[in-house]
């Protein structure tokens, strides 16, 4: 990723200044997933590549499959979409201005989102981050040399005001009472990163989506069906299709489990 490696200067300016912590790992992590030829492995590289803030935040781990790729990233092949890789490192370089690493992990994986958009996957809603870029070389300046080049100046672009939020589509259509049980219905909600969950005391579960869908939970299912989450809800990609009875299965795309769900709004 030859347009991705420009950042490697900018990354070691920012680590300099201090003792190197969670997040310098992290960003280190993501630039060496750069020799990955294809793009939905190196998103999935990029979000293992932060698993040393997720140790430190005593979080769950990222993905097995996340984890391993960051630590030795496969090379051969072109690296695809290099332009727009650039801007998801750039994005989480920017992040460096967060204070505490909470903040800094949501910005982290929030940088993702324009590679998250050019795979088709779901993007969550949120306002964007101040994105940072080399700032101009006055005219007037003589270009450096080789020998004696200095580290790149940084500067902050302020982000255009965020969109109002859309209203969440119409109610989907009721199903038949045979639903599902013997045709494969096309999903109401397919691979779409979560923007929220909660639990409720019985560990029913909540489950908000970007469009403003809200989906909750069967009563009856709970019981048979305890999920189990601790991940961040932007790395969970969910589908919902039509069932029996009336009823919504709701399924994440890299867990063998089924929950029954109904809209709420």
């Amino acid at each position: 990723m030859r347009h991705t490696w420009l950042l490697v200067p900018a990354i070691l300016g920012v680590a300099a200044s201090a003792e190197a912590r969670p997040r310098d790992d992290a960003l280190s992590g993501a630039v060496r997933c750069g020799v990955i030829a294809d793009s939905r492995q190196w998103l999935d590289c990029f979000y293992g590549a932060a698993q040393p803030v997720r140790a430190g935040l005593g979080l769950a781990p990222a993905l097995a499959a996340q984890v391993q790729l960051a630590a030795a990233p496969p090379a051969g092949g072109v690296p695809r979409d290099e332009a727009l890789r650039s801007q998801v490192v750039t994005n989480a370089v920017a992040c460096m201005r967060e204070p505490a690493e909470r903040p800094w992990l949501d910005c982290y994986y929030a940088a993702a989102n324009p590679m998250r958009a050019q795979l088709g996957l779901g993007v969550p809603q949120v306002a964007p981050r101040p994105a940072l870029i080399p700032a101009p070389i006055p005219a007037s300046m003589p270009a450096p040399t080789p020998a004696s080049a200095p580290r790149p100046q940084l500067a902050f672009v302020a982000p255009a005001p965020a969109a109002a939020p859309a209203k969440p589509p119409p109610m989907p259509k009721r199903v038949g009472i045979l639903g599902g049980l013997f045709n494969d219905p096309k999903p109401v909600v397919r691979d779409v990163a979560m923007q929220s969950y909660s639990f409720d005391k019985n560990h029913a579960f909540t489950v908000t989506l970007p469009d403003g869908q809200v989906w909750e939970q069967i009563r009856e299912d709970e019981i048979y069906h305890r999920a189990r989450w601790r991940r961040d809800a932007a790395q969970m990609l969910v589908t919902i299709k039509p069932d029996a009875m009336h009823t919504y299965v709701l399924t994440i795309h890299d867990e063998n489990r089924m929950y029954k769900v109904k809209r709420i709004r």
